[in-house]
């Protein structure tokens, strides 16, 4: 009888390891990639073979199919509560942001592949959370002729989504449902470890892949300096010993990478920048547009094995500082606002490139760049990748935004602020900016006439708030997410995206005509309006004679100017 139950078990696992698909990218022998109805076909496949898969559907994306996430857990416990009470490190891996890039789609296939054919183990302590396909509309948007300059696969999806953005830098603005989805996945698993693989663009050079790393002094405190000392030396250590030697992201596009460069400006707009504001180490692979499409996969494959591995190694120290941090923060008086680079600190890399050079172009007959293969070399340059804060702003004990601003508040609920809408009309006293200056871009940028260079000036008021109007207590995890989106001179601040535009844009104006009694009878009045207006005739001569400028100045003095004009509506209780 024992023998019989042992053969029907090898039976069993036989024929389930035979319902696992065998997809384009391995048929091909590596020259092509899934698509994407392939990839969430084989998906299905893997989940209905294994028990220790599960795939589930998430929320919608503008291509109006929804994003899946697959989970895959060594125990078969597929509830994100489970997972934390269990201690578990959580490992979310997002691939295909830009479709023309597909490494990942093939690599996390092969790699589950590989754990549920025991092939490759999964530590009991971790748990993978994967999206197989993020950009769907640029998935299924498919031609050979995209990515012209990459080696492989043979046809390749469109980095723009289904509404020509690109996802990458939505991941605050949340134009796309994707981004929004994606905010939905990223508070149900709460990640400790996210990988958001890619293919770089640039330079030619010897390396197989580069890594973008959260940026260590963005993240902050005993995670950032743990990032940077421990964990991402360990990364590379254990991807030397795999055959690969990594290289930070080469974040110079000059004919010369030797000369060195700086770690890339990973705002909040980026997957990594947006991970560190929730206190989630953050990685974005890069392997090589001009290594084998093969080659490329099997990195990619390779550099998610490391980070299971450290992760496994090292689940103690990873929780236990994350959850240190987000407590720290609960009580942090200061957040930072804007970062940037410290040319006075550096590193050292070993940088393995090829010789560039000049030749005759024969499409322009003009002198035209290139890379000499036969002549590799490797030098040590400087690396900068320290940052310091642009400004550091003191938290207020509460926010207080009207409910009009419903396009931002939206956006605060779908990133689980906690916020709660007053009973009543209420008489606060707040903290009010003023919108001094400011430079809007002229072309547009993802949709955004970015604002940036803002400068303002706080006067401390008692305002009026309705019934309905939400009350944001800065006691709680999302802190600094908060303060990184609701201070108008933050990088990626919501007034940086446009959300408050409407208050730039007077709405109320005057008949000159007419207004001049009432600007007369306004300054007789109030002899220091009239103070300030002859001080600033006898100090601006274009002013002194400009009779309208005049009169636009008494008014903008005067109770008859509207005062939302350049007035952010977002309120800080101190």
């Amino acid at each position: 009888m024992r023998k019989l139950f042992v053969a029907l078990s090898v039976f069993s696992l036989i024929n389930s390891f035979a319902q696992l698909p065998v997809t384009r990218y391995e048929t091909s022998k590596g020259k092509e990639s899934v698509t994407y109805y392939e990839a969430i076909d084989a998906w299905k496949k893997i989940d209905k073979a294994s028990p220790i898969v599960s795939m589930v559907t998430m929320g919608p994306t503008d291509a109006n199919e929804p994003l899946h996430l697959v989970l895959v857990s060594a125990d078969g416990t597929f509830k994100p509560e489970q997972w934390q009470q269990k201690n578990k490190v959580v490992i979310l891996i997002n691939n295909g942001i830009h479709p023309g890039e597909p490494d990942g789609i093939d690599a996390s296939i092969s790699l589950v592949k590989d754990i549920v054919t025991k092939k490759r183990s999964l530590p009991a302590n971790v748990v993978l959370a994967i999206i197989p396909v993020y950009n769907i509309g640029g998935s299924l948007n498919r031609s050979a002729f995209y990515r012209v300059s990459q080696d492989g696969p043979t046809e390749k999806g469109f980095r723009g989504n289904s509404q020509n953005f690109d996802l990458n830098r939505d991941f605050i603005k949340n134009d796309s449902k994707e981004a929004r989805s994606f905010a939905q996945i990223f508070h149900l698993v709460q990640p400790d470890i996210f990988i958001d693989n890619h293919v770089s663009n640039g330079a030619d050079y010897q390396h197989v892949m580069t890594l973008l790393t959260s940026q260590h002094n963005k993240l902050g405190g005993k995670l950032g300096e743990y990032l940077n000392q421990t964990f991402e030396p360990a990364i590379y250590k254990s991807m030397k010993a795999k055959g690969y030697d990594l290289l930070p992201y080469v974040n110079n596009f000059s004919d010369n990478p030797e000369n060195g460069w700086s770690a890339y400006w990973d705002g909040p707009r980026y997957s990594s920048g947006y991970a560190s504001l929730w206190n989630t180490f953050a990685f974005v692979p890069e392997t090589h547009m001009l290594k084998p499409y093969p080659q490329r996969v099997e990195a990619t494959y390779q550099l998610m094995v490391s980070m299971v591995e450290f992760a496994s190694a090292n689940q103690t120290t990873i929780k236990q500082l994350r959850l240190q941090q987000q407590k720290d923060q609960l009580t942090q008086q200061q957040f930072p606002v804007g970062f940037t680079l410290d040319r006075s600190r550096f590193s050292e890399i070993l940088y393995k490139g090829y010789e560039a050079g000049r030749k005759p172009s024969n499409v322009s007959g003009l002198p035209r760049l290139y890379y000499d293969r036969t002549k590799p070399f490797e030098k040590q340059i400087k690396f900068y990748n320290f940052f310091t804060p642009k400004k550091m702003i003191d938290k207020p004990t509460a926010y207080v935004i009207p409910q009009g601003w419903w396009k931002a508040i939206d956006l605060l609920q779908i990133n689980k602020v906690q916020m709660r809408q007053l009973k009543k009309d209420t008489t606060i006293e707040v903290e009010v900016y003023r919108i001094d200056d400011y430079k809007a871009a002229p072309r547009p940028y993802e949709g955004h006439h970015l604002n940036s260079e803002v400068k303002t000036s706080k006067t401390v008021q008692q305002m009026k708030f309705r019934k309905g109007d939400w009350y944001i207590p800065m006691n709680q995890k999302a802190n600094r997410f908060i303060m990184e989106v609701l201070e108008p001179t933050g990088d990626d601040s919501y007034f940086a995206w446009n959300f408050f535009d409407g208050i730039l844009g007077q709405k109320e104006g005057y008949s000159s005509y007419v207004f001049e009694e009432t600007a007369e009878e306004f300054l007789k009045q109030n002899p220091a309006v009239k103070q300030k207006l002859e001080e600033r005739r006898a100090t601006d001569t274009a002013f002194a004679k400009s009779g309208s400028a005049q009169l636009n100045f008494v008014f903008q003095h005067s109770p008859y100017y509207e005062p939302m004009h350049l007035r952010y509506p977002i309120y800080r209780i101190k």
